[in-house]
Parts: structure tokens; C-alpha cells; sequence
């Protein structure tokens, strides 16, 4: 029974992890010992660090409020207050199971409109990239396409210059992702983070343990370490989202730290 339970609950977040980029939800990695969940505003919070060393020449003219859109680019998600966390075998949902929930983008936008309408842009561009190919979302993207000319108008800026700085916001995205979801490849093999700014492909490798490098090497300085936390717990399945939720406020917090580097050859 218990083989059952774990090779069902196994393939459910398996085929999760297939499924489309960068939901509104926790990223979860099945180990040894449990889970090991990452939430959504620490994940935003590494990809900021990413961001934060982009070469000075490269960086966007609104440099403050692209940093501050990675940042909080998942932020209206809350692992602590949300509802909607367990799947149907008990386990936690992983962010790529996740789907378009129309509150939550209203609530990202406002956020984002609070500060800036150029960080509603940014914000607006990445709900497009993450939805625009699910059925329940068409309309709702059609209607920001609308809406950002509004924003447009107030920045008195072109459309390209948020899609360049949306560019760099979705590189640290997916750079960040790979981080926590444990997928940089053994034996030094190279894997393709994401098209960055103008773009140019860049691709995550190994070095060493707890040593990453990255090429092109796009940041300012030679070398920089970036630290994310991630909860660790043991209960395969819970009764409901309360347990979970107590149980991911008890959990023991890991810090995990990765040291950036420029290969020099």
C-alpha cells in the first residue's frame, strides 16, 4: 500500500514538473528524507540577486523598478495564507500544477500599479508569458495588452523598451528556477537558462560542489554568491491545507548558498 501511495504521489508531481513555466505557487523537489519546498517569494528573491549583478552598461534605464519587478514578480503568492496547496493525494502542489486564477493576477497588478506604472508593465508582460497559452486566459491577456497603454502613456516610453527590460526580468526568472528545482546537470554539462536581453542564450554548468558558472558571462563583477532558503518536511501527505501549513511553519528553514563564477581560461 505504501509503494502504491508513493509511486502514485511520485508520478502526479512528476508530470507536474512538465507541465508549462512559472506558475503562482511553491516549487517542490521530491528527496530522500521528503520535501524540500522552496516558496515563491524566496524563489522572486533569488532571482532579484541574479539581477542585481547585471553588468552596469546593460542595465535597463528604469534599473530600480526592473530590480524591484523581479523581486516581486510571484509575491502575490503566500504559502502561509493561500488555500489552494495540496493536490489531490495529499501532497503539496508543485508551482508547474498551478493554473490562471484571475483574482490572483488582479492582485499582482494592483500591487504593482501602487508603485509604478512601468512596474505594472513588467508585471503585465510576465502574466502574459506565463498564461497566455491557457484556454481561461485569453481574454484576460487580451484585455492587459489594452490596458498597458495606459501605463504606456504615463511612462511615455515605446513598447521596447519594457519588452528589453521584460527580457532581463524573464532571464533571472528562469535562472532562479533552475536554482530551485535542483536541475543544474552533472559532470560540468552545460543547460540553457534562457534567452536574456537582445537575445543572446546564455547556459548554467558546474563547476565544483557549490560553484555555478554561467556563459556568456553577462554581470558586472568576476564572481558573487546568491543564498535562498528552502523548508524541508518529512510527511509525504496531509489531511488538509492547515497541517500542511503548520507543518511548513515548523519545518527547519536551509539556507543554500552558490557561489557565480566567470570561468577564466
Amino acid at each position: 500500500m505504501f509503494n502504491y501511495f508513493m509511486n502514485n504521489l511520485f508520478l502526479k508531481w512528476f508530470i507536474g514538473r512538465l507541465a508549462p513555466l512559472d506558475k503562482r505557487i511553491m516549487i517542490v523537489n521530491y528527496t530522500e528524507t521528503g520535501w524540500k519546498i522552496i516558496t515563491q517569494r524566496s524563489h522572486g528573491l533569488l532571482a532579484a540577486q541574479v539581477c542585481a549583478q547585471w553588468k552596469v552598461k546593460n542595465r535597463p534605464d528604469r534599473w530600480i523598478e526592473t530590480l524591484t519587478a523581479v523581486a516581486e514578480h510571484d509575491d502575490v503568492y503566500n504559502e502561509f495564507e493561500n488555500e489552494d496547496l495540496l493536490n489531490d493525494s495529499g501532497g503539496p502542489k508543485n508551482f508547474k500544477q498551478d493554473h490562471f486564477r484571475e483574482d490572483y493576477c488582479d492582485r499582482l497588478l494592483k500591487m504593482a500599479e501602487s508603485k509604478s506604472a512601468f512596474i505594472a508593465l513588467l508585471q503585465s508582460s510576465h502574466l502574459q508569458f506565463v498564461h497566455a497559452s491557457e484556454p481561461e486566459a485569453k481574454k484576460y491577456c487580451t484585455n492587459l495588452r489594452k490596458r498597458e497603454n495606459k501605463w504606456l502613456q504615463i511612462c511615455n516610453i515605446k513598447r521596447p523598451e519594457v519588452e528589453l527590460a521584460y527580457e532581463l526580468v524573464q532571464f533571472c526568472d528562469a535562472f532562479s528556477l533552475l536554482l530551485c528545482q535542483d536541475l543544474v546537470q552533472p559532470e560540468h554539462r552545460k543547460i540553457e537558462i534562457s534567452k536574456g536581453p537582445g537575445g543572446i542564450a546564455y547556459e548554467l554548468y558546474g563547476v565544483e560542489a557549490g560553484r555555478l558558472g554561467v556563459t556568456p558571462w553577462p554581470f558586472e563583477t568576476s564572481e558573487f554568491t546568491v543564498i535562498y532558503e528552502s523548508r524541508n518536511i518529512t510527511e509525504l501527505a496531509h489531511r488538509d491545507t492547515l497541517a500542511f501549513q503548520k507543518a511548513l511553519n515548523e519545518a527547519i528553514v536551509s539556507q543554500h548558498k552558490i557561489l557565480i563564477s566567470r570561468l577564466i581560461k
